[in-house]
């Protein structure tokens, strides 16, 4: 019988080239969040079932991967009259990377500074169904605040953001921003029952995929009343949105002070979209920010500002997040303010392959060493050592084949110079260094190999 050479369903193989895409945008990623003053955090791939179990609500907690128990513990709950799942594992693989922060800083928080401010930039695991562009295992780059309620966290957030969108070249995305209690405070003056905003909310997320007459019309099918109904899209269009003629922050700020005046709650989240505006007006978010009531989010910790970055060139969008006071709060005593974003780095790289965003001509080899002979193998290998500690990255051709081959090789995988040393050479203790694009060739004495390789090697 054959074995399938496939990878897993919903999982992949990431070829070299793969591998440099990849790691030349979570570099960038990095390096920006660093210049924001982050500290990068890494936890476990495995978390206890009971730590992941109840933060995405049910939908969520369908899709974590559970871990069976081992031994005598697996085979006493295989055994019982009635078996759960819940019985049968007591772990999982992490589905996100939040809620595995808020354990980490309800365990180490008498070791971490007063405001926590980590990134992380890790693989997790979802049980979903594989489909194109969604995988079971897939990569979130995250960055959180802990610890402080002020918009500038939001502020400092979003420039971050914007910053590393701004360095892989998107130029043409937008950072839409809504508040948690903004769409509460529109229920209320709407007319819709608590027990109705749950699904009131997810209809209206759905406008960007299925327009005005789709949103009333799922809110209708949800069993929204046709008064509120109206109420709540008198609210949400009374003001150009994002993407229309007109549309701009301050009036959508002015907006929804008007019409969100009979709450208290509606009032006091509409003056942190204020100072939220305020404070990055100055930053490199300043210009992608837009107010935009029909943001709703899915998962359900989310407390105050949420944010999604979408554009009009592409379905879906490049990542999301928020604020999740409450979230720490279900592992301690107490709330903790804390704010986070999740770079949707998947599709970040699809769209830049698709966009020709990547420079695949680039080499990672500097040198490569050629054998001629048995005899000078040794001397090659050694120089290859020289080489290397003066900082230069060599590859050694293994095989004593023709220099056409040899040359063919290093061409395939975008060596810029090739190093010989036969017979003559290795007498002489010299080396012949060759450029492959100029067909510039000099022969130098061996203690100059490295400085010449250098030469040829720079452009011009």
């Amino acid at each position: 019988m054959s074995i399938s050479t496939k990878p897993a369903s919903g999982f992949r193989d990431f070829l070299p080239k793969d591998v440099r895409r990849r790691q030349f945008v979570f570099n960038t990623i990095e390096r920006v969040y660093e210049s924001f003053g982050f500290e990068r955090l890494d936890t476990p791939c495995v978390e206890r079932l009971d730590t992941l179990l109840g933060k995405y609500g049910e939908e969520g907690d369908q899709l974590v991967f559970k871990i069976l128990q081992r031994g005598d513990k697996l085979q006493r709950a295989l055994q019982a009259e009635e078996v759960k799942d819940t019985d049968l594992a007591d772990a999982g693989l992490r589905y996100d990377l939040t809620v595995p922060l808020a354990r980490v800083y309800a365990q180490y928080r008498n070791d971490l500074p007063r405001f926590f401010k980590r990134y992380q930039i890790a693989p997790v695991w979802r049980a979903d169904r594989p489909q194109k562009g969604r995988y079971r295992e897939f990569f979130q780059c995250d960055v959180d605040v802990v610890g402080s309620s002020s918009m500038t966290v939001e502020a400092e957030v979003t420039a971050a953001l914007a910053t590393i969108l701004k360095e892989l070249r998107f130029n043409d995305v937008r950072i839409h921003v809504n508040h948690r209690k903004v769409l509460l405070a529109l229920m209320q003056v709407s007319g819709i029952p608590e027990s109705q905003e749950s699904d009131a909310l997810i209809a209206i997320d759905k406008l960007d995929k299925v327009g005005r007459d789709g949103v009333i019309a799922e809110l209708t099918t949800r069993g929204i009343a046709d008064s509120a109904v109206t109420k709540l899209m008198a609210v949400l269009e009374g003001c150009p949105g994002p993407g229309q003629p007109g549309f701009s922050n301050e009036a959508m700020l002015a907006h929804l002070q008007q019409s969100l005046s009979a709450s208290e709650e509606g009032e006091a989240a509409v003056s942190d979209l204020s100072d939220l505006l305020e404070y990055a007006a100055g930053g490199a978010a300043a210009s992608l920010i837009c107010l935009d009531p029909y943001l709703a989010r899915g998962l359900s910790y989310y407390t105050g500002p949420i944010f999604e970055i979408r554009s009009d060139d592409f379905a879906g969008s490049l990542g999301g997040g928020g604020r999740y006071d409450g979230l720490i709060g279900m592992f301690m005593k107490g709330d903790v303010p804390a704010c986070g974003f999740s770079l949707g780095v998947e599709r970040i790289l699809v769209l830049m392959e698709e966009r020709g965003l990547f420079n695949d001509d680039e080499t990672h080899v500097d040198v490569m060493l050629m054998l001629w002979d048995k005899e000078t193998t040794a001397s090659t290998m050694a120089l290859a050592a020289e080489l290397r500690s003066q900082g230069l990255r060599v590859d050694v051709y293994p095989d004593h084949d023709k220099y056409s081959k040899q040359f063919k090789y290093a061409e395939s995988r975008n060596i810029p110079v090739v190093v010989m040393m036969g017979a003559d050479e290795s007498a002489a203790n010299e080396v012949t260094v060759k450029n492959l694009t100029t067909g510039t060739q000099v022969s130098v004495p061996r203690n100059q190999a490295a400085l010449t390789i250098r030469e040829l090697s720079s452009p011009g």
